[in-house]
């Protein structure tokens, strides 16, 4: 067999882990045509259907899933050889809202080391304030946060979170009772905006539990303490979304910035990748 191309491979791992090829080209500073040929001249190849295409969704197939872990480990080989006589160990310390980071972490911590083997991550997951005040120290290079209120302006756009209600399965709220919440506390931005919304829609609350991050409140809510909202992606496992069942009010979207002054090649494909695993 003709030696695979580890570019094609490299398009593979990403086209499946974002589960798109637009994601994977812009990750790739190509369009989302080239990466399509890639991967289908690789499937060619190979004489195997990788990915299942339709108008709004690529997912492995069955073949795909097989061949991933020998993929990454491809990519990842002809990366640390092609590294092999850098002298520079870049360093990136970067920080991320505890309401953002759920247990997807380490897929995202994966995909990060893919993309550059011989990058060492410094990684602080922290509240918005306490991530904002290192940030100006110089102690971190970038930072992943919700908007603050005062809407700072040196920051980026990187993409819109939506949070939502969420529960143990089977949970069910007492008859007569005020809707339990496990919150961050009052300087909480979600919270502010959560039990504004209770309160506009006549919905009585209780503050039964308050813990700091979002794993934190997704085990009060796994364990039917109360009821925590959370970032979609960042809800653990045992936990539905009641809001619709409830008729709780929505939770609006929320803009995630990327606060950084990296400019150099490296720094910002690194920051690329990451803005893009949480999409």
């Amino acid at each position: 067999m003709k030696a695979m191309d580890v570019d094609a491979v490299r398009a593979f791992v990403l086209a499946a882990d974002l589960r798109s090829f637009t994601r994977a080209a812009d990750v790739l500073g190509t369009s989302q045509s080239a990466v399509s040929l890639k991967l289908r001249r690789l499937e060619d190849q190979l004489g195997r259907r990788l990915l299942e295409r339709t108008p709004r969704h690529v997912r492995l197939s069955a073949e795909g899933l097989a061949f991933l872990g020998m993929a990454r480990e491809l990519v990842s080989t002809h990366d640390r050889a092609a590294a092999a006589f850098e002298v520079e160990r870049r360093r990136l310390a970067i920080g991320i809202s505890h309401l953002l980071v759920g247990g997807e972490l380490p897929s995202l911590l994966r995909r990060m080391r893919d993309h550059d083997p011989g990058l060492l991550v410094e990684m602080r997951v922290a509240g918005t304030g306490e991530l904002m005040q290192a940030y100006e120290k110089g102690e971190l290079d970038a930072v992943l946060a919700l908007r603050p209120e005062d809407r700072r302006k040196q920051g980026r756009a990187a993409f819109v979170e939506t949070f939502s209600w969420f529960a143990a399965v089977g949970w069910e709220p007492h008859a007569n009772q005020p809707l339990p919440l496990a919150t961050q506390g009052a300087s909480c931005r979600i919270r502010g905006v959560a039990v504004r919304a209770l309160d506009k829609a006549g919905i009585e609350w209780s503050e039964v539990f308050v813990g700091k991050g979002a794993a934190i409140l997704g085990a009060a809510a796994a364990g039917g303490l109360a009821v925590a909202v959370l970032a979609q992606r960042a809800a653990p496992s045992g936990t539905v979304d009641i809001g619709e069942s409830l008729s709780l009010p929505p939770i609006p979207p929320q803009d995630v910035m990327l606060y950084t002054a990296l400019g150099d090649r490296r720094s910002r494909e690194a920051l690329r990748v990451l803005t893009l695993a949480f999409r």
